[in-house]
């Protein structure tokens, strides 16, 4: 799910010359009151910055109140979406992700929640929650691709999930992609 663009550059990138912060995300997996399976993703305000209005993880950077990416990503998932970290189970690290435009490396985990969570936005940061059904992510048929314009270059066409009419490209794209084979192996 990289854009071939992105992937023949960071070939070409020394990534720890870049001293690279880092962040933790979460992959909240949980029951909605049907008992389908659900992922939560967000819709990031729009704001002077390279991911102004992308659709991403709750997530962020690491601050020292944390004690590894793991608490980083369940503190933001907190703080972002609301559920409470008592209420998360973290079952699997996934690979990390180098975003070049705000040079984070991106440490995601899959967590569950066994319940419907009553979810708080945080308003300065979320516009949006997007529930997905865990069916949607496992149908192949909501893989393509989209042509947009990034931070990096203009009308470039990269693969993405079209979910619940949203676009889901980039990092999330390749995150999402992974949870998407992780569960593949066990479905």
């Amino acid at each position: 799910m990289i854009p071939l663009l992105r992937e023949r550059r960071l070939k070409e990138t020394d990534i720890k010359r870049k001293q690279p912060e880092k962040a933790g995300v979460m992959a909240l997996l949980f029951p909605n009151p049907q008992k389908e399976t659900m992922l939560v993703l967000i819709l990031r305000k729009t704001y002077r910055g390279v991911h102004s209005g992308q659709i991403g993880f709750p997530g962020g950077r690491v601050e020292t109140v944390d004690k590894d990416l793991e608490d980083t990503a369940i503190r933001e998932t907190y703080e972002e979406i609301g559920v409470r970290p008592s209420n998360i189970t973290v079952i699997r690290e996934l690979t990390r992700v180098y975003i070049p435009p705000s040079n984070f490396w991106v440490y995601p985990y899959v967590g569950i929640t066994n319940h419907t969570p009553r979810f708080r936005r945080q308003e300065s940061e979320v516009e949006e929650l997007i529930l997905v059904k865990l069916e949607d992510l496992m149908e192949d048929n909501n893989i393509g691709s989209e042509v947009l314009s990034t931070s990096y270059t203009e009308d470039i066409e990269v693969p993405a999930f079209l979910l619940n009419g949203k676009v889901v490209w980039g990092a999330t794209a390749m995150m999402l992609n992974e949870v998407k084979r992780m569960l593949a192996k066990v479905l």
